[in-house]
């Protein structure tokens, strides 16, 4: 089982955090939404158990399990986009009329993926403080976050399952080309993860949003209002 937040009424919106962060980053992006809203800690993830395995696929059916019957629209951010991609294509079970991906990394080197292996395979960090362990987790995550830590034993250390790191490159081209319902790519204009010319060549109309970075939604909540509002018109229809 994975931990939800939930709020507002009306057609529903599921939101997916990306690697590190939890539900929580989507606070302010929430209340925006003209209905109501379902945020989720993914498995590993804040106050959500670790999978057996990481994986995109483990992540989208725990999500699935969560997420009540009915016609739903589905936004994440960077790995949460890559679930969303994956809810997308109805292999999971979940009426998905309309996703976006804000921010999901599309291009991934060698050097890049060994880095991300090795930081899988190392034990949690454990600290002596909460607040030092908040601070490891904010920046692990790259966004506060205060909710994202747990007391072991010995002091404190990050949520974060670090195997979740070793989730390797999605196959974006692939998850395009299998959904079942409207897709929408967008990444902030100054986001080194996915810059407007990666961007672009994974989905030409992407929506490049303009003054913001990687963490669009925490760094200025209304940027991501078009994606909001496209989300809308897409379940809606």
């Amino acid at each position: 089982m994975v931990h939800v937040s939930r709020g507002g009424s009306g057609p529903l919106l599921v939101l997916l955090h990306g690697l590190g962060a939890t539900g929580s980053v989507w606070r302010s992006a929430a209340e925006t939404w003209p209905g109501s809203w379902l945020a989720v800690d993914l498995p590993g993830h804040g106050r959500s158990a670790p999978p057996a395995r990481c994986s995109f696929g483990s992540f989208a059916a725990a999500v699935a399990a969560a997420v009540p019957s009915g016609p739903v629209a589905v936004l994440g951010h960077s790995l949460g986009g890559v679930v969303a991609l994956a809810l997308a294509s109805g292999w999971f079970g979940v009426d998905v009329r309309a996703a976006a991906g804000l921010g999901v990394k599309l291009r991934w080197t060698d050097d890049e993926l060994a880095r991300a292996a090795s930081l899988a395979a190392r034990p949690p960090r454990v600290l002596p403080t909460r607040e030092e362990a908040v601070d490891w987790a904010s920046k692990l995550a790259g966004v506060p976050l205060d909710d994202g830590v747990v007391e072991v034993a010995g002091g404190w250390r990050a949520a974060l399952d670090p195997a979740a790191f070793g989730v390797g490159a999605p196959d974006v081209d692939g998850l395009l080309g299998a959904a079942r319902c409207p897709v929408l790519l967008a990444a902030g204009e100054d986001d080194p993860m996915c810059p407007p010319d990666h961007l672009r060549a994974a989905q030409p109309d992407g929506l490049v949003l303009p003054g913001v970075g990687h963490n669009a939604h925490v760094e200025r909540p209304a940027s991501i209002t078009p994606v909001l509002s496209w989300l809308h018109d897409a379940l809606l229809a």
